[in-house]
Order: C-alpha cells, then sequence, then structure tokens
C-alpha cells in the first residue's frame, strides 16, 4: 500500500517567480525532495479581505525579513496564502499516529501548507501556513484555523520561546471575516509557524505501519543528516542512536514544561516532534492553582493528558517511535535500550530544574524530598503556581510572609521554608542578592494564562488588537516586572476556572 499523493499541474517546481512575490529569501525544499510519497503538492486557498492580527518582529530577523514589511499589503497576502512566493514549494505532508492512545490511522497536514525552507543566518528554518485551506489529508474538516485558535498559538510560540523552552516559532496572524464553523460560527484566520523541521513521530509511524521501509529508512536518514549527524558516529546502529537522541531532547522539552506549569492537553504522537520542539499549540493551558492530575483540555475526558502524566505519555510515545523503527534495527532490544535512559533523564532533568527554581546550584541528597514535600503542600492548599515561585523568589533576599500568606497550612509551610533556607545557606559562597537574581530570571513573572489569552481573543474579535500587543509584549520578556503591567501577573478571576479549552482550540 503507497501513501495517497495528488500532484497538481504546476506545482511539481518552485513557484513560477514572474508571477509571484519574491522575499528575497534563500528559499530551499529539502522536504520536497524526499519525493512525493510523503507529501501533496497543495498551494494555500486564499481568504477574502484579509488584515493584520499580529505579528512578531523578532521572527522575521530570525528569517531575514524586514520588519517594517512585514506590516506591508504584500506580506499580509503572501501570509494569508493570497499571494503565492516565489522560490516556495508549497505542500502538505502525510503522517499517521497514535491520538489518546489508539491507532488513528493516516492523519496528515489537514489544515498546514509548508511553503518550503529558509535558509536563515540561524540555520535552516520551514515555514508553514495553519490554516491555509483543503489538503488531501484534512479528512472531514475544512482546511481552515479560527481567529481564537491562531491567536493562542502565535502567543505560547513566542511565549514558550522567552521561558527558553525549545519550540517552534511564530511569525504572524492573519485573520479574514470568511467564517469557520466549530462549535459556533467564527472567523477565520491563518497562522505562520516556522521551525527547524515539523516532522513528528506520525511520519515514522506512519510509512512502518504500511510497510514502507524503503521510506521509512530514507526518512530516518533524511534526519539524522540534517539534525542528528552524530548518530552515525555511535557504535551499532544509527537508528537506535537517533531514537536515544530523540528520548534526551524529549525528556529535556518534558521536564521544562513540568517545572514551569505547562499542560500540552493533546500528547498525540502526531503531535510530537522528532527535534524535541513543543508544537500544535491546541488546548494548552499554564496552571493557576496547582494540582497535579489537572486535566487542561475538555476534550480529554479520560484525563490522559493530565499534567502529572506528561512525563510518561511522552515515554508511552517514544515507544511507538522505536516500534515504528523496529524494522531499521537489529533487534526489539536494541530499541528497547535506546529507551532506557529516559527513565533516569527525564526525572534528572526535571529535579535539575526544580533546584534552579529553589535557588539551589547543584543537586544534592535529600532535594527531591524538598521538592516532593513542597508539591504536596501546594496541592493540598491550591496554591497558585505562577504567583509562589516568583513571590519565592523575591523571598530570598527579603520577608517571606507574601509567600506564607499563599498557604492555609502555614505552620506546615513554615516547616518546609526552614528546610528550605537552611539548604539555600548551606551552600558554598552563598549569596542571597544573586541568589535572588538567579531565581527571578528563572521563576516568571508572567505566563500566558487561559483569561489572560480570552480577554485578548475577545478584543480581538471586536476589532481591537491593542490586548494582543500588550500581552505579546509581557510575554516575550516573561521574567521582567513591567510598569503598568501588573494585572497580567495577578491572581486570575474566579470566572478564568470556566474557561474550557477543547481540541478545537
Amino acid at each position: 500500500m503507497s501513501a495517497p499523493r495528488e500532484t497538481m499541474t504546476g506545482m511539481n517546481r518552485p513557484v513560477d517567480m514572474a508571477a509571484s512575490l519574491d522575499l528575497g529569501l534563500p528559499w530551499n525544499n529539502r522536504f520536497a525532495q524526499l519525493g512525493e510519497a510523503f507529501y501533496s503538492h497543495r498551494p494555500p486557498t486564499p481568504l477574502p479581505s484579509p488584515h493584520w492580527v499580529g505579528t512578531s518582529p523578532a521572527v522575521a530577523d530570525l528569517l531575514g525579513l524586514d520588519r517594517a514589511w512585514l506590516a506591508s499589503p504584500a506580506a499580509l497576502d503572501a501570509f494569508t496564502g493570497n499571494l503565492p512566493i516565489a522560490g516556495t514549494q508549497p505542500l502538505a505532508s502525510v503522517y499517521s499516529g497514535h491520538q489518546f492512545g489508539h491507532w488513528a490511522g493516516q492523519l496528515g497536514d489537514g489544515r498546514a501548507i509548508l511553503l518550503g525552507e529558509v535558509d536563515a543566518g540561524s540555520g535552516p528554518q520551514e515555514v508553514q501556513l495553519k490554516g491555509a485551506g483543503l489538503t488531501p489529508y484534512s479528512r472531514m474538516g475544512d482546511g481552515r484555523a479560527v481567529l481564537r485558535s491562531s491567536i493562542r498559538e502565535f502567543l505560547c510560540s513566542e511565549a514558550m520561546h522567552a521561558l527558553g523552552i525549545p519550540t517552534s516559532r511564530a511569525l504572524c496572524v492573519t485573520g479574514s471575516p470568511a467564517p469557520v464553523r466549530r462549535e459556533e460560527i467564527e472567523t477565520a484566520a491563518v497562522v505562520t509557524r516556522v521551525a527547524p523541521s515539523f516532522i513528528r513521530f506520525g511520519h515514522f509511524e506512519h510509512f512502518s505501519h504500511h510497510g514502507l521501509h524503503d521510506e521509512l529508512r530514507q526518512l530516518a536518514d533524511y534526519v539524522i543528516d540534517r539534525f542528528y549527524p552524530a548518530c552515525r558516529e555511535v557504535p551499532g546502529s544509527a537508528y537506535a542512536a537517533l531514537l536515544e537522541a530523540v528520548s534526551a531532547r524529549t525528556a529535556g522539552m518534558v521536564a521544562q514544561w513540568q517545572a514551569v506549569g505547562f499542560c500540552h492537553g493533546v500528547m498525540n504522537t502526531d503531535n510530537m516532534s522528532i527535534l524535541g520542539l513543543t508544537i500544535d499549540y491546541g488546548p494548552f493551558q499554564f496552571l493557576d492553582a496547582f494540582n497535579p492530575g489537572h486535566i487542561c483540555n475538555h476534550s480529554d475526558t479520560g484525563g490522559r493528558y493530565a499534567y502529572n502524566r506528561q512525563p510518561n505519555i511522552a515515554y508511552w510515545n517514544l515507544f511507538a517511535l522505536g516500534q515504528a523503527l523496529l524494522p531499521l534495527m537489529d533487534d526489539q532490544q536494541q530499541a528497547l535500550d535506546a529507551l532506557e535512559p529516559y527513565k533516569a533523564l527525564m526525572p534528572a532533568a526535571l529535579q535539575r530544574r526544580m533546584n534552579d527554581k529553589l535557588g539551589l546550584t547543584r543537586v544534592e541528597d535529600g532535594d527531591a524530598d524538598l521538592t516532593e514535600s513542597l508539591m504536596k503542600l501546594m496541592a493540598a492548599d491550591a496554591v497558585d503556581f505562577t504567583i509562589f515561585w516568583r513571590r519565592l523568589s523575591h523571598a530570598v533576599a527579603g520577608p517571606i510572609e507574601s509567600v506564607r500568606d499563599l498557604f492555609l497550612q502555614r505552620e506546615v509551610f513554615d516547616t518546609w521554608a526552614t528546610r528550605w533556607r537552611d539548604r539555600l545557606q548551606s551552600q558554598p559562597g552563598f549569596d542571597a542578592a544573586a541568589t535572588q537574581a538567579r531565581m527571578l530570571q528563572t521563576n516568571p513573572n508572567v505566563v500566558l494564562r487561559n483569561h489572560l489569552g480570552e480577554i485578548a481573543i475577545q478584543r480581538a474579535k471586536q476589532g481591537d488588537f491593542s490586548e494582543l500587543a500588550r500581552l505579546q509584549n509581557a510575554l516575550e520578556h516573561p521574567f521582567e516586572e513591567l510598569p503598568g503591567q501588573e494585572d497580567l501577573a495577578a491572581f486570575p478571576p474566579d470566572w478564568a476556572s470556566q474557561i474550557e479549552i477543547s481540541c478545537s482550540s
């Protein structure tokens, strides 16, 4: 059984320069060179009356685009999908995957069009339009994204980058009055996503499941040669080395998620990056009150992707990737051996992150218990996750009362705080001011809470994008306490707990 493909006349080569916009970028189309078993050619479908919603000058810099030009009508048309871009070769890739633990069969880019790859100064970057119209992999979908979800992805991509968490980036969001039906009628939008690669675990699952082992090997060789060349130097199987390297990157990424209180919400294998990037922002959430079992996705009725399950789900997904790579290995044991380090790497990486949050410069015996006892107390008293860590940072060189006030069990907190301060002061050369400065650059002041995004979205629906811009600026500087933006770092309002985010988000 071969992967379905659909070739459109004239789309087997880069877009004709004479009939398209030249951005002056050095485009490459390396993924397209893999061959049409991996994708279907598909140009974006235009949208009527596009308008700007938001742009990221930092991502423009990353790609080598002029910041001023990014606000132009030509850029608006290009990144809405209304104007072909010279040098690009638009396509939608095919993949499969497990969704909520069940094999979902063939999936693919149902509403995303990969324009191509820019050889940027900092390294190659793929550019993708999400919400750009129907593709052969849209199944029963409409190929569109709505304003609400596009704003959330745009803001969170840039927020995660500013937090130092591996992620896809977002260049811009454009909107259109074109109607799109979800739970209700909404308006269309396109978010321009950027990443070194959008290859997912599901790409490997697709070719392995269908017995297309030549294509599976071709894909694995492409990924190793492009992104993991050191795997060629590892004794034994380069493909087992690839699995181990991906596992290590995934472990580091998930540890960062846990440390900042980020819930992805839909960790299907087709939403897992082969580069260990956070991708596909849908029903995500940053924790408000700390609840280890918090489920941010209203569609996740079984709680599979709850916050405290994310590390184990990442391993489950890596196991699925290992199964997909088995045809390229000598035996199953190679895959199991490649996965084994994750079990130690992830908790070790998370403990290092938690020590950073606590102001501890190295991990020692007893630190895991110090962290665990704190998290249990925070959960019991439903303490606000972000505000706790920020106040604790200030308390290193100041009074601790503002931290204590967050707890109902204050005497229990006092006992923990004494242990913490004793551990801090036991560090060689301990300096309170320097430790506080480090913690303030580790524990963010502002994260993209659901209610902040909702306020920006509701105003954007009325044509007012000023709140989105204000929030974006704060999220791009998450460790700073910016004047006039204290409300963005405050406790969530009561209505925030009523916000429901689902897979359609």
